[in-house]
């Protein structure tokens, strides 16, 4: 059975009788890739994988039944904005009151209808869809498809508190473009547009890993936030970027470090933060993020003041958990 006009998205269906998933599947054709999982801890470990664009989810099943399988989900910042609706046998008011507590959009009841099942999925999905382009929208800048400054900042603190979790270390480097503004004096803005474009790109390809994220943050200002990185990653991946840059060939005629366009980079590493937090009440119990942007903005300036293209590496003290 097609569906007509319905939004393309993933649909993750969770139900421990498999007859279910499949008719649910067989509705469901046409709306995109669809997923199944046959209990609750098999659902968490797919959506924390790949996020899908909304769940059906079985409101009773043996181990971890449904509605903790949903309020896992909505406790997680990174996926708490993923649409839930609950197949359920039982839909008297107590268990639909039940399931809007945990989190849940929306109720289906067994056996379920097709047409119920299609309405229900096209109106979640197409709102979930538009949600997330306005999300993009707001933390892309429209220049390179690079997150943009607001991203970044979020990114880092998402990063910071995991490195603080885990004990991992976490790099960042910052970079310009050199004599970028005599680049745009002496072949235009657009041509300007062009290179700052394509040095995104190369970026980009250079910070490949899916936890690494580039952003553009000024007019010719890069960073890249590498989690899980150290001082000798860090400084590979800048040594690439330099390179890299260096390579595309695009012309700087008015340029006094080379005739091509360059870039120079500071990178910093935080080896250590302390797992106590930054306190509530009392006084912080360690750095905030806002230091590693700092120490690689002062590596940055070292970098110009030597003679750009080039990089300037440092490392943060781990400091005292006493």
């Amino acid at each position: 059975m097609l569906v007509d006009k319905l939004p393309q998205g993933t649909v993750l269906i969770v139900d421990d009788d498999a007859v279910v998933v499949q008719a649910l599947g067989r509705m469901l054709e046409g709306l995109g890739q669809i997923r199944f999982a046959l209990n609750g801890e098999q659902a968490l470990r797919l959506v924390r994988e790949a996020p899908p664009d909304i769940i059906l989810l079985d409101a009773e099943m043996p181990g971890t039944h449904g509605y903790e399988v949903c309020r896992a989900l909505k406790q997680d910042p990174e996926l708490s904005d993923i649409p839930i609706i609950f197949i359920t046998g039982h839909n008297d008011d107590d268990n639909e009151l039940r399931g809007l507590d945990a989190g849940a959009v929306d109720f289906i009841g067994k056996p379920p209808k097709p047409a119920l099942v299609q309405a229900r999925v096209r109106a979640h999905m197409q709102l979930k869809l538009a949600t997330d382009a306005l999300r993009r929208s707001a933390n892309t800048d429209p220049l390179t498809g690079l997150a943009n400054r607001r991203a970044f900042e979020h990114g880092l603190e998402r990063e910071w508190d995991r490195a603080r979790r885990t004990g991992a270390p976490i790099s960042l480097l910052m970079l310009d473009i050199d004599h970028f503004k005599q680049f745009n004096d002496a072949l235009g803005h657009p041509e300007g547009d062009r290179c700052l474009v394509r040095i995104a790109q190369m970026i980009q390809q250079l910070a490949k890993r899916p936890a690494d994220q580039v952003a553009r943050i000024g007019g010719e200002e890069f960073v890249v936030l590498l989690p899980e990185t150290d001082q000798d990653g860090a400084q590979h991946v800048a040594q690439s970027i330099v390179e890299g840059v260096a390579r595309l060939g695009i012309d700087h005629p008015s340029s006094p470090v080379a005739p091509v366009a360059t870039v120079s980079i500071g990178a910093t590493t935080m080896v250590r933060i302390p797992t106590g937090g930054r306190g509530t009440n009392e006084e912080p119990q360690g750095p905030d993020p806002a230091v590693l942007i700092h120490d690689a903005d002062q590596a940055l300036y070292r970098a110009k003041q030597a003679g750009r293209n080039r990089i300037v590496v440092s490392s943060l003290p781990s400091p005292s958990t006493t």
